[in-house]
């Protein structure tokens, strides 16, 4: 069986102190976690997909939320070490960058086909935020038949709810939470 981790809005506007729409500190300790387990994805052979917000100047989403993640800007690309090492390893045939302009990932992506053509069957969820997009994208494997581990410490997000929604992915979608 082969496994995908799934690297969700890691990106500077929700993770940087000076983000459009930031979850801050928070984000901000999940980063050395996340780098390790796409080391070791890539090390076993696995898939590693970057889920990237991927927002129009003038998106409706900027109607009911801050600016973020604006395609081509600052704001939009990945948060520290994690740029840096998707730079160094964005060639690599295992390493995949997922624009997506919806909470949920798989919603009118071609994630899902991905997936399966690659003969993924086990996704393995990090990121931002935990009551949001990674929430809403675990919903979205779960729809498309994929079971899933969420990262309890591989995820963070701006309100009180991490627990609650690491909870309910639990209950809901039958996802594994794995510290």
């Amino acid at each position: 069986m082969k496994n995908a981790l799934l690297i969700i809005d890691m990106s500077n506007d929700f993770v940087h102190e000076n983000g459009g729409l930031t979850a801050g500190e928070a984000a901000q300790t999940i980063v050395p976690f996340i780098q390790e387990k796409a080391e070791e994805f890539l090390k076993n052979g696995d898939e590693i997909y970057i889920c990237m917000d991927a927002h129009q100047e003038n998106d409706d989403h900027f109607k009911l939320w801050p600016v973020h993640n604006v395609v081509g800007t600052w704001g939009q690309q990945l948060y520290g070490s994690l740029h840096d090492w998707y730079l160094a390893h964005k060639h690599s045939p295992q390493v995949h960058w997922l624009p997506k302009t919806e909470y949920d990932a798989f919603h009118q992506t071609n994630l899902a086909k991905m997936l399966k053509q690659k003969e993924v069957q086990h996704l393995y969820l990090t990121g931002v935020c935990t009551d949001i997009c990674v929430f809403l994208t675990a919903y979205g494997a779960y729809k498309e038949g994929f079971h899933t581990t969420v990262y309890a410490k591989g995820t963070a997000t701006f309100t009180e709810n991490h627990q609650i929604f690491l909870q309910q992915m639990k209950s809901i979608f039958l996802s594994e939470i794995k510290e």
